[in-house]
């Protein structure tokens, strides 16, 4: 089956668990993108929301498609997220940041009472590590910090080079908090709760990408069928 079909799917069976003036986070992304859609349906069809977008992109697109936005500013306690991952591990463990909003995502996943995470069945891993994890820094003293990084990935069992994001352009990708971003070419996180509190505390990190804790529903799309997993 066509990834964008199962895509849609998972995004359809959770357009099913928004309700009438929910508060919404809305992630970024492929998957994300059809979520917006439907979600626009749905508000067309008399299921007023509000949303706070985890990106610029995300913004843009729900203002094209009418959907409401607010702020944490202004709505500090959002009712569900819907939002993409880039792997999905035991536990609901979770690596995202792949489209560069990892910051936002994991501000707003935090001020949310459920996260639910949709994603094709290629997302579903049995150990993180495979796709490179995210890391954002502040581009001040990348060298010092992107060594602290690498030693503080092999002191966790999962070494592995970080290496500076580029644009498509060959520029240094710069998130819309204007900051940097290294992927960790790991592999294998054999412990990402010890993985996540070691990059917690290297100055220079701003936030990186494990979402530990935070997603309480997955849903897959697969071949199969649609998967709902709890935590």
């Amino acid at each position: 089956m066509d990834p964008e079909v199962q895509k849609r799917e998972a995004a359809a069976r959770a357009v099913q668990f928004v309700e009438p003036r929910m508060r919404l986070g809305l992630g970024t992304g492929s998957t994300v993108k059809h979520f917006l859609e439907l979600l626009a349906e749905r508000m067309r069809e008399g299921c007023p929301v509000v949303g706070v977008p985890t990106s610029e992109t995300t913004r843009g697109q729900a203002e094209r498609l009418g959907i409401p936005l607010t702020t944490l500013d202004e709505t500090p306690q959002l009712d569900l997220t819907i939002d993409g991952a880039d792997e999905i591990g035991p536990g609901l463990t979770l690596i995202k940041g792949g489209g560069g909003a990892l910051l936002r995502e994991k501000i707003v996943a935090a001020a949310s009472e459920r996260m639910i995470v949709i994603a094709d069945e290629s997302k579903w891993v049995a150990t993180l590590g495979r796709f490179p994890l995210p890391i954002e820094v502040v581009p001040f003293g990348l060298t010092a910090t992107r060594g602290k990084i690498e030693a503080a990935a092999a002191a966790a069992g999962a070494p592995g080079p970080a290496l500076l994001r580029r644009d498509k352009e060959g520029k240094t990708f710069c998130t819309d908090s204007g900051n940097w971003i290294l992927d960790a070419a790991l592999q294998h996180i054999p412990d990402p709760q010890a993985l996540a509190a070691r990059l917690s505390d290297i100055p220079g990190v701003v936030e990186h990408g494990l979402f530990i804790g935070l997603a309480q529903t997955a849903i897959l799309a697969g071949s199969g069928g649609l998967r709902v997993i709890e935590r």
